[in-house]
């Protein structure tokens, strides 16, 4: 019995003047078809189904990652040697490091990134080079401390002025930053410029409460005050506790006119709002007067607590912050 030939399927008419358009849709029904079959096994209960699907994922998007590049290159390949745009410093050090990770030679280097292998040499010879002007530079200069640094250095030395730069290069240490004797010297020496902490057009919003006679303006404020070991560190993990028996709580009130200590109190752990107005409520009864203005922190005992608020306006009293 002789063997069924396969149907004839007929060419559309002037089929040669749409070979391009059938192109793109042969190949965007088998991404359709590839993307269909591939869902199905990255949802598979089989474990080998979809590690299969994830390593075919995985091909194609390598290779059409080349493919992306090779068309790019073709591109810059069109422009002579001599005239193609440069590399920026830092891209020619990831170029480098790149070419490191690689394993490349200076021309599968050059071949790679469309420059001259003379040009590779020229950047591994300079890339020690220091200063703005530098040939190969990284994206962030790996041997540069924060701004902070500096600034914990200086406040260190203008509140201790007995500590040296070796004190202070010691001190630092133990909270885990390491600096040289040399480094914490040429952060002294620099003169930082004077930043305002205003901006240069503010004018004054006529909040500015000046008190003109006494109990007008009390200023209430908490502080934690350490008695025994007190706080001999202030980083974790040798922070001690702010509470009894390492220091103790305490809340001032003070009125601006005179100068004059309102009212005092000592609480052993850090007190809650009620506390807190329970203190002020006691010193209004003791001084047999109240404020008009109550200026006050942020804290959480003032700010964000509305009760505190409250008991401002029961009070007659504008609290400012």
């Amino acid at each position: 019995m002789a063997a069924k030939k396969p149907p004839a399927i007929p060419l559309p008419k002037a089929w040669t003047k749409h070979v391009r358009t059938a192109m793109l849709h042969v190949i965007s029904l088998a991404q359709y078809a590839t993307a269909y079959t591939r869902s199905w096994a990255a949802d598979s209960t089989n474990a080998r189904l979809r590690i299969k699907a994830e390593y075919d994922r995985a091909q194609q998007e390598i290779l059409l990652f080349r493919e992306e590049i090779r068309i790019k290159d073709a591109r810059m390949a069109q422009i002579s040697p001599h005239r193609r745009p440069y590399y920026p410093p830092t891209e020619r050090m990831a170029i480098l490091e790149l070419r490191a990770a690689r394993g490349w030679s200076r021309e599968q280097t050059a071949d790679a990134f469309l420059v001259t292998a003379a040009t590779i040499s020229s950047w591994i010879k300079r890339v020690d080079e220091d200063g703005p002007d530098a040939l190969v530079q990284l994206r962030e200069p790996v041997n540069k401390f924060p701004e902070f640094v500096r600034y914990a250095v200086r406040l260190l030395k203008a509140l201790c002025p007995s500590m040296g730069k070796g004190k202070i290069a010691q001190l630092l240490c133990r909270a885990g930053l390491h600096l040289g004797t040399t480094t914490v010297g040429r952060m002294l020496k620099e003169n930082p410029e004077p930043v305002s902490s205003q901006p240069e057009d503010a004018t004054s919003d006529g909040r500015v409460v000046t008190a003109k006679r006494p109990n007008h303006v009390w200023h209430t404020d908490l502080t934690a005050v350490p008695i025994g070991a007190g706080f001999w560190c202030s980083w974790l993990p040798f922070a001690l506790p702010q509470s009894w028996h390492f220091c103790w709580w305490v809340a001032v009130v003070m009125d601006h006119y005179s100068r004059r200590v309102m009212g005092i109190t000592v609480f052993k752990t850090e007190p809650s709002g009620v506390a807190v107005r329970a203190f002020l409520g006691r010193t209004i009864a003791a001084s047999g007067a109240k404020p008009k203005h109550l200026i006050c922190d942020k804290g959480p005992q003032f700010w964000p607590c509305k009760d505190f608020q409250g008991w401002c306006e029961r009070k007659d009293i504008k609290p400012r912050f």
